[in-house]
C-alpha cells in the first residue's frame, strides 16, 4: 500500500469515519470487493471497526454448499496478508502505534471486526493520558 502523509489528523466522527473508508478501500483491494458496510468506534487506545456483507460471490457460494470452515480460513488467511496495511493506515491516520491487531469474521450473520490496541498516549509531563481497556 502506498503511504499517505496526513497534513491534519482527523479526529472524533471524521476520524472514525477515515478508519472505516480505509478499511474498506484496503480490503476491496486484496479480495476485489470490500465489507457494503463499516462502522468504527475507538474508546481511549482501542478501536473497533465492524464491517458486514462483507463475503465475495465466490465465498457466499462456498458457504451455501457446506463449505463455512473453508470460508473462515480462507478469510483468516486475507487478515493475515491484510494485516500490515490495516496497521499503517491507522498508525497514518491516529498518528499513533498499533500494539496489537486482532482479526475475527461471522458467516451468519455476515459480519468481521477488526480490533487495533493503540500504545497509551501520554500528557505533556510525560505521563500517561489514558492506559490500557480497564484501567483508571
Amino acid at each position: 500500500m502506498a503511504s499517505t502523509t496526513h497534513e491534519a489528523r482527523p479526529a472524533g466522527g471524521s476520524l472514525s469515519a477515515a478508519i472505516s473508508n480505509a478499511i474498506v478501500r484496503i480490503t476491496a483491494e486484496y479480495t476485489g470487493r470490500g465489507p457494503s458496510k463499516a462502522r468504527t468506534s475507538i474508546r481511549d487506545d482501542v478501536i473497533l471497526v465492524l464491517v458486514q456483507e462483507t463475503l465475495t460471490k465466490a465465498e457466499r457460494s462456498l458457504l451455501a454448499a457446506g463449505q463455512g470452515d473453508f470460508v473462515l480460513e480462507t478469510r483468516r488467511r486475507h487478515q493475515q496478508t491484510m494485516r500490515d496495511d490495516y496497521v499503517v493506515a491507522v498508525e497514518e491516520l491516529t498518528q499513533r502505534k498499533v500494539l496489537a491487531f486482532m482479526s475475527t469474521n461471522h458467516l451468519e450473520p455476515d459480519m468481521g471486526a477488526e480490533l487495533f490496541v493503540l500504545e497509551p498516549q501520554t500528557d505533556a509531563a510525560g505521563g500517561r493520558a489514558s492506559g490500557p481497556p480497564g484501567t483508571a
